[in-house]
């Protein structure tokens, strides 16, 4: 990363002026809220009928419980009080409920080999054929994971000594992707290392996630692609490896999260839609998402990107507090993506210490040498209480790409060391911006 500077490097032909029109209407939190649609379960019960022992593998007895109540019509499964041992993944099916009971933890065998054969997932934005999430479901119709229990990917994994063994076949992968490698000519399974998520929903319509502690994950946690109708609530996420995001929304549309405590390894909610010519060419944005009254702790925020290449819209942080880490906004893509985000509005916002407030890295390193630019555009940042920052406003875009139409309104820092650092930025309005009591006004463009 560039060494921070006091400097504002801006285009010749750069505005920073009066309000932009924008698309930003915050009347839509409430109406995104109200249409997404509920998980239409049936009201039974199925209790696993197993050994809680932590020893003893429960994971045919789950997958029994599972397929009875799929045989019925759905229902709901219900794990009791003691430590159930899965050794593999559990696949959910349409119409099931997941219910784990107050003192129920659901801990999964720490072998990777437990979870092969490969199925067909998304990694960081790349469709390919690997290692089961640990809770997965595919192609599925009204799915509920609920409950005051705990999720636990096991501390002692054997995935987590994967992270610095990975580099070569996530690279291989992204190639794939860009070139246009067949899907069934990408297969990752043994002697591989891309590490699997948590949950992952890979295709749904009317999705509930609510109530249980997530721990351990051996990569992201809660990962939700090409779902339609999702109300993501109450959970506790407490799961501090790599890349271990809280909520990755990715390629969705009408998506709540809300209620949610985070504490993680990177980001705490983040907006995706997959990556390069595959993100391109499936070409599903992430659109009409509300993402309101969390509690953020972790190296990062909120984050839209880097894989964002079906493009992002119409989505909207609001009443979030976030505690403190590396970022407490980050927007990232590169020339490799394509793709534009456009009409995200971020309000209401309490914010500890970070050392970057907004930090838009659209230059991030390009892996594979494309030009395919990104655009990030019509974004509002408004009503955010801040204690102290690095640096408060930090752009970096492409020439061919800048950043536009970004409006600050209502932003009060207590203390920033760097206020701005600026590249490639068109018509950026502050409004009633300070930092340590004194109004900070926007640059001037060069002449």
């Amino acid at each position: 990363m560039r060494a921070r500077a006091l400097t504002v490097v801006l285009l010749a032909s750069s505005a920073f002026a009066a309000d932009a029109p924008s698309a930003v209407d915050w009347s839509q939190v409430d109406a995104i809220a109200a249409r997404i649609e509920r998980p239409r379960i049936p009201s039974r019960d199925f209790r696993v009928v197993g050994v809680a022992d932590g020893t003893t593998d429960a994971r045919p007895a789950i997958g029994a419980a599972i397929e009875q109540a799929s045989a019925a019509g759905g229902g709901r499964v219900v794990l009791g009080r003691g430590t159930w041992l899965s050794q593999g993944p559990v696949h959910l099916r349409s119409r099931i409920e997941l219910h784990l009971e107050e003192g129920a933890r659901l801990l999964f065998s720490p072998d990777p080999a437990h979870y092969l054969p490969v199925v067909r997932t998304r990694w960081e934005g790349t469709e390919v054929m690997t290692y089961s999430p640990l809770v997965y479901a595919r192609d599925v119709e009204d799915v509920a994971i609920t409950g005051p229990g705990t999720i636990d990917g096991n501390e002692g994994s054997g995935f987590h000594a994967w992270h610095p063994k990975a580099e070569a076949d996530f690279r291989r992968l992204r190639k794939m992707g860009f070139d246009g490698v067949p899907l069934d000519k990408r297969v990752f399974g043994e002697g591989t290392h891309l590490r699997p998520p948590l949950l992952q929903i890979f295709g749904g319509r009317r999705v509930l996630l609510e109530g249980y502690t997530a721990r351990h994950s051996p990569f992201w946690v809660n990962h939700l692609v090409y779902v339609e109708h999702a109300t993501v609530r109450g959970l506790r996420v407490d799961s501090r490896f790599p890349n271990n995001d809280g909520v990755d929304v990715d390629s969705s549309r009408n998506v709540l999260v809300e209620r949610c405590v985070f504490t993680t390894g990177d980001d705490s909610v983040v907006i995706k839609s997959g990556r390069d010519k595959d993100g391109r060419d499936i070409g599903r944005p992430s659109e009409h998402v509300v993402v309101r009254d969390n509690d953020m702790g972790g190296e990062d925020g909120i984050a839209l990107g880097s894989e964002m290449s079906g493009g992002i819209r119409h989505v909207y942080f609001t009443d979030n507090v976030l505690r403190s880490g590396a970022s407490a906004i980050r927007f990232k893509t590169n020339l490799d993506r394509g793709g534009t985000v456009e009409h995200i509005g971020v309000r209401n916002f309490k914010v500890g210490s970070f050392k970057t407030l907004f930090w838009f890295q659209l230059d991030y390193p390009s892996e594979l040498g494309g030009h395919f630019p990104a655009r990030y555009r019509d974004i509002v940042f408004e009503n955010f209480e801040v204690a102290d920052v690095g640096t408060l406003l930090e752009v970096h875009a492409p020439r061919e790409a800048p950043l536009s139409d970004v409006i600050l309104r209502d932003v009060r820092v207590a203390s920033a060391k760097t206020p701005l650092v600026l590249e490639n930025v068109e018509r950026l309005t502050f409004d009633r911006v300070t930092v340590a009591g004194r109004p900070l006004d926007a640059p001037r463009a060069a002449p």
